[in-house]
């Protein structure tokens, strides 16, 4: 008989272990969440900015006892592990690779939603599965969301126009963290002009990211007053509403 049961297994995602002295207080210090807010059962998504407030990486935050998990592209673990090891100095910190696998359902009771927006769907830790999820980055897409180096960029993309606000992926009352100061300054002068949108594949040029043949779809850029054909999900037309109406 075959099995029609679908795969949970996100295979593009590794996992890394942040472990040590404060290591609540390391991250506090360099990324975009509250550290406070990451809890057994609440992962958080989170970014880690260049210093003018660009994407460098995005990922989910993870607890685990006295330990934080970081639930990254598997592609970038090695240089997100780099990264923070630039900013460590001497605190006594351990950042090293684990086992284990990050899943996904799009429905069911199985883990806990998805910290950017419930209708993701629920994401879990376990271990690795043969059975890859198929459905995951079409329903990502459908609903507006972005993430990853190909899709956010690299150094290239305000963590504001990433959608960041709107999927809780900022904190504007923590301290200060690496790229604050023009992440908040946008924020506070609702000075957003661009955002990623996810869009039907048509012509690309400068403002494309990446595009996804497969799906007829592909995410660019754009200035907000020239979304164009773009998909424009609930959650995103409440922000841009509210900015039209706030300027």
């Amino acid at each position: 008989m075959t099995d029609t049961t679908p795969g949970t297994w996100l295979a593009d995602r590794a996992l890394l272990r942040l472990s040590g002295e404060d290591v609540r207080g390391f991250l506090q210090g360099l990324l975009t969440q509250d550290m406070a807010l990451v809890a057994p059962g609440t992962p958080q998504w989170a970014g880690l900015l260049s210093p003018q407030g660009k994407a460098l990486f995005d990922f989910i935050l993870w607890a685990e006892e006295d330990a934080i998990l970081i639930d990254c592209e598997a592609d970038q673990r090695e240089a997100l592990t780099r990264r923070l090891a630039i900013y460590r100095l001497r605190r006594k910190i351990a950042i090293e690779p684990v086992e284990g696998a990050v899943h996904w359902s799009r429905d069911g009771n199985r883990g806990t939603p998805d910290p950017r927006l419930a209708s993701l769907g629920h994401r879990w830790l376990d271990r690795s599965d043969d059975k890859p999820a198929t459905e995951w980055l079409a329903h990502r897409l459908a609903l507006g969301v972005t993430e990853g180096v190909a899709e956010l960029g690299q150094d290239k993309t305000l963590w504001l126009e990433c959608n960041a606000a709107e999927l809780g992926g900022v904190s504007f009352a923590k301290g200060c963290y690496v790229g604050q100061e023009n992440t908040a300054r946008m924020h506070y002068r609702a000075k957003v002009n661009r955002r990623l949108v996810v869009a039907p594949l048509g012509e690309t040029g400068d403002r494309t990211r990446v595009v996804y043949p497969e799906l007829a779809l592909m995410v660019e850029l754009r200035r907000i007053e020239a979304l164009g054909d773009a998909f424009v999900p609930d959650w995103l037309d409440a922000a841009l509403k509210a900015d039209t109406t706030a300027g």
